[in-house]
């Protein structure tokens, strides 16, 4: 009897699988997050401004370390969601909501994260040409 669902329930066998599947997680979370599209402006917007200020490749180390860092946690976050869903369904569970907020704290501290080292980057220098 032939499978009418040609869904994959195997392992990967190629590396190019693998990367394919990656590919369609990347271009679910940007179709589906909310979050994780308004990341990615911010993100652009930053580096067109870093572009535009001229600055330094250590700058850029660290500019580059913030923004995997809020996308990281923005993953992980979109993760903890999808499979606290999947576990409780349209029900309120207390520690459904619990390692949901976890896990939306950690986007926030990343972000947090983010906003100081932008800060300590951008601030001298929008300070230094209106001088």
């Amino acid at each position: 009897m032939a499978l009418k669902d040609k869904r994959q329930i195997d392992k990967n066998k190629h590396f190019f699988q693998s990367v394919g599947h990656a590919l369609e997680g990347i271009k679910k979370l940007v179709v589906e997050e909310r979050n994780f599209r308004f990341d990615l402006i911010i993100t652009a917007v930053v580096l067109c401004f870093g572009l535009f200020l001229r600055i330094a490749i250590y700058d850029w180390l660290w500019l580059f370390a913030a923004f995997f860092s809020v996308i990281g946690s923005e993953v992980l976050n979109s993760i903890v969601e999808n499979v606290v869903d999947l576990i409780v369904g349209h029900h309120f569970d207390l520690m459904a909501k619990r390692a949901k907020d976890i896990a939306a704290g950690g986007v926030l501290l990343s972000a947090l994260f983010a906003v100081i080292i932008g800060a300590l980057i951008f601030i001298p220098r929008i300070f230094a040409l209106l001088k």
